[in-house]
């Protein structure tokens, strides 16, 4: 396969699976003035720490299994059989050990109301399952069934977020009713979608198979309690230290941030299949040194325009008094930038087989975080929790993209990463002095304006790319 129909095949696979991003996105930012006005904070507090945990569930409960579903889907697509073997050791397995786990998560939250309790173990397995079988999507290379099942399950969400907090005074019962039941929804659609059941059966299990996939699968868990760790640490520490009303301004302070993350997620869905079916080629190192380029450009370009338009974000969307949160949200740019270049490089070690050092790099990253945070936090007060979580992630990428080198060779341009660095740090000073000269309107369009010209800048060539692949497209059609 050529670079170009490489291209355009992870360009299609990214389009497809962007939908499935953004379209949740603007439905969270419809439902965060609603949660943020009819929840208390504590509740806020609460609330995002039941969703933190459910981060954590998925793999320490099934062992990262579902990874292996999709890395091991993708080698046989072909072969009917080996589907089915591999989907339904994968599904008996999640099921066992996912029925376990909440069993101990049920009788571990004894002191919260049963009804709580209740629900929440609801959530979790039907979150487990709807993630499981998305992934199965993912390895089938049915991308377009992956991202319809999210936005369904978006969708889901903000009908019932309006049901049951806004109509009904609901509180966080309502919250965790309406994240259950958007799950079970977004399953029941693939179960049915995909014709789920033609690939399962209990006759096709097979111990060594299922030794292989955790063998895969084991040097993940590590990698995903400690990414869970990286982002949980933060406002467990914060909770412990400064209370739970701290934790809901910390986690409001990471809501638009976070768009940069769920962001290149989209493109790192794609580029982890087209990694690991390029891996083999002969031209496999100059191809990824190309994506690199091109991510690093694309990241920078939408950070900094995210950075200049935040100010009337946050003041569109933050309700409340949380005016803490605005001073935390450069730092957290700064943190979700080296995150996604970090993230990038841990879908080549996947390409490769190399979930050790997927592990290994995450392992000591949330240690340096969870280290900084609790030595700090009673100096810096919230800034502790941001500033680690920034240190942690520059680590991350630093280690990966040194250490990958040992697997394929990815040329960085040292000189262009150190502008880009340069340009996204005089915007967040910027978007500092707004708030301190008290919402200059001058500094936003300055902000805004360099973020345009410095975003067009450093992506000219890709621009020019998709342009001339358009008029070429079209001069077929016509």
């Amino acid at each position: 396969m050529n670079i170009m129909k490489r291209g355009e095949s992870l360009a299609k696979n990214t389009l497809i699976l962007s939908l499935g991003t953004i379209i949740p996105k603007i439905t969270s930012f419809v439902t965060l003035p609603i949660i943020t006005l009819y929840l208390t904070k504590d509740e806020i507090g609460i609330n995002e720490l039941i969703m933190m945990f459910s981060i954590l569930l998925l793999p320490v409960a099934t062992l990262q299994i579902q990874t292996a579903a999709f890395r091991f889907l993708i080698d046989v697509r072909d072969d009917e059989e080996e589907i089915k073997k591999i989907i339904s050791n994968i599904i008996g397995f999640t099921f066992i050990s996912s029925i376990i786990a909440l069993l101990v998560i049920f009788f571990c939250l004894y002191k919260e109301n049963i009804y709580l309790r209740l629900l929440i173990c609801l959530y979790y397995f039907a979150d487990i399952f709807a993630n499981t079988i998305r992934q199965i999507c993912r390895g089938l290379g049915k991308n377009a069934e992956y991202s319809i099942s999210i936005i369904v399950s978006s969708f889901s969400t903000l009908i019932f977020v309006l049901i049951f907090v806004f109509i009904l005074p609901g509180g966080l019962i309502g919250v965790v009713v309406s994240s259950f039941l958007s799950s079970f929804i977004a399953f029941f659609y693939l179960f049915f979608r995909i014709k789920f059941y033609r690939y399962f059966s209990m006759s096709l299990f097979n111990k060594e198979l299922l030794k292989k996939m955790l063998s895969y699968t084991m040097p993940l868990i590590p990698n995903s309690i400690s990414g869970w760790l990286m982002r949980l640490a933060d406002r467990l520490v914060v909770t412990a230290f400064m209370g739970v009303s701290a934790n809901a301004v910390y986690s409001l302070a990471c809501k638009i941030p976070n768009l940069i993350d769920n962001l290149q997620n989209t493109f790192v869905l794609a580029w982890q299949e087209n990694a690991s079916i390029v891996s083999k080629d002969h031209d496999a190192s100059e191809y990824y040194t190309k994506v690199f380029q091109m991510l690093l450009n694309f990241i920078a370009g939408s950070l900094a325009l995210l950075i200049a338009i935040s100010p009337v974000l946050f003041n569109l969307l933050i309700k409340g008094d949380y005016e803490e949160a605005y001073f935390q949200m450069p730092i957290l740019f700064m943190a979700m930038f080296f995150l996604s270049l970090s993230t990038f490089l841990g879908g080549i070690y996947l390409a490769f087989k190399k979930t050790k050092s997927i592990g290994l790099t995450t392992t000591i990253a949330a240690v340096i975080n969870l280290v900084f945070d609790i030595s700090m936090i009673r100096f810096l007060g919230l800034y502790a929790a941001s500033i680690s979580t920034m240190l942690a992630y520059i680590f991350l990428f630093l280690f990966r993209i040194i250490d990958v080198q040992k697997i394929i060779q990815i040329k960085v341009k040292i000189c262009h990463l150190i502008f880009i660095i340069i340009v996204l740090l005089i915007e967040c000073l910027l978007f500092y002095l707004d708030k301190i000269y008290i919402e200059a309107d001058y500094l936003k369009l300055v902000n805004l304006l360099i973020a345009v010209i410095f975003s067009l800048g450093i992506n000219w060539d890709f621009i020019k790319m998709l342009l001339g692949w358009w008029f070429r497209n079209d001069k077929r059609k016509s």
